[in-house]
């Protein structure tokens, strides 16, 4: 029985630490621009195209599109599209 409470605590400890750490990223993330974003996800699989090549409306279906590929949250998908889109 002692175990069990020594790896539940283990566990719950384990699970706390990645919960801080997961935050600590998502605070990163949040801190970036659009274009920071864009140029960090974006230039990985392709060259990226001007932000004049599409137009606005364009730009969100793309940014869905590109949010499942590039698996970006919802989040960093609005800063994107609004940085392409303000072009």
């Amino acid at each position: 029985m002692k175990n069990i409470i020594i790896l539940i605590i283990i566990a719950f400890s384990t699970a706390g630490i990645f919960s801080i750490n997961g935050c600590v990223a998502s605070k990163k993330v949040a801190a970036k621009s659009g274009v920071q974003l864009w140029s960090e996800n974006c230039i990985r699989c392709h060259n990226t195209p001007s932000p004049n090549t599409y137009s606005p409306e364009q730009w969100e279906t793309i940014g869905m599109h590109m949010q499942t590929r590039a698996l970006l949250t919802n989040d960093e998908r609005d800063k994107i599209v609004a940085f392409l889109q303000q072009n």
